[in-house]
């Protein structure tokens, strides 16, 4: 479409990315190389009993084919805590694929049942204290993961569509926001990337 800088995919299933898919995405430069990926469980067990139709191997699988090609991807996600039957080993495996995964953000929610679905009658249900205490160590998480992603962007200059013309606030293709100052709203910029900025975002600099 003619005046549009960039196309920003929604939500995606791991099942979706498959070489044909990479390969389709490298041939449109305006798709942001930003994926959020489901995941809402790092464990076999959980993924089959919430009927993902996917193992956490082939989610793993879909984050290195796109990195094989973009080593910069970011990946973004939704984690559910406390689905039935979660035992704390299977939440710990969760935990771990995060951590390979070094997601920009993790969506986390506790489990909750809905009359009518058969997760609702299924055996094992937790707590609200143990899917609470398990979200809030998610979240946690999330926010190590987005700091060692962002680290890796230090020094580097990326474009930065500005958004915000009072805060000099935009972002970056990997959905990273960056306040850029002397930058103009609306205005895709080059900016060096120079310092981590609270719990999501950097600060750059402009490159004339």
């Amino acid at each position: 479409v003619p005046g549009i800088a960039r196309v920003r995919l929604g939500s995606l299933e791991p099942v979706v990315v498959t070489p044909e898919f990479v390969e389709g995405i490298k041939a449109l430069p305006k798709v942001c190389h930003q994926f959020h990926l489901a995941l809402q469980s790092g464990s076999d067990a959980v993924l089959r009993r919430m009927r993902r139709g996917y193992t956490a191997a082939q989610y793993l699988d879909a984050v290195s084919r796109i990195r094989q090609v973009w080593p910069l991807a970011s990946f973004t996600t939704d984690i559910i805590a406390g689905f039935p039957g979660e035992t704390e080993e299977e939440f710990a495996q969760t935990l771990a694929l995060c951590r390979e995964v070094e997601f920009l953000r993790i969506h986390a929610f506790p489990f909750s049942p809905r009359a009518g679905t058969p997760a609702a009658q299924m055996p094992g249900q937790l707590s609200q204290e143990c899917k609470a205490e398990r979200v809030g160590r998610l979240i946690a998480l999330g926010r190590e993961t987005s700091r060692l992603y962002r680290q890796r962007l230090l020094g580097l200059v990326r474009p930065v569509l500005v958004e915000e013309a009072s805060s000099m606030r935009g972002y970056t293709p990997e959905y990273v926001p960056v306040t850029v100052p002397g930058a103009r709203a609306g205005e895709v910029v080059e900016a060096r990337l120079e310092a981590l900025d609270g719990e999501e975002g950097m600060r750059g600099s402009l490159v004339e």
